[in-house]
């Protein structure tokens, strides 16, 4: 299980940067996927081991 909570509008990083998770949506596995925005507006998908929480 998950040790950190990604909901709407936390902000993350991922490979390509920083942005906002945007969406949350389950996989027919049962996993979760998260729609991240970035600064351009492009929202992009990932798994929970593709993001994490950003450090203020």
């Amino acid at each position: 299980m998950s040790e950190s909570i990604f909901t709407p509008g936390v902000e993350v990083v991922t490979a390509r940067g920083r942005g906002n998770v945007v969406d949350v949506r389950a996989t027919p596995t049962g996993k979760f996927v998260f729609g991240v925005e970035d600064a351009d507006g492009e929202v992009t998908y990932f798994t929970e081991k593709g993001v994490r929480l950003a450090q203020s």
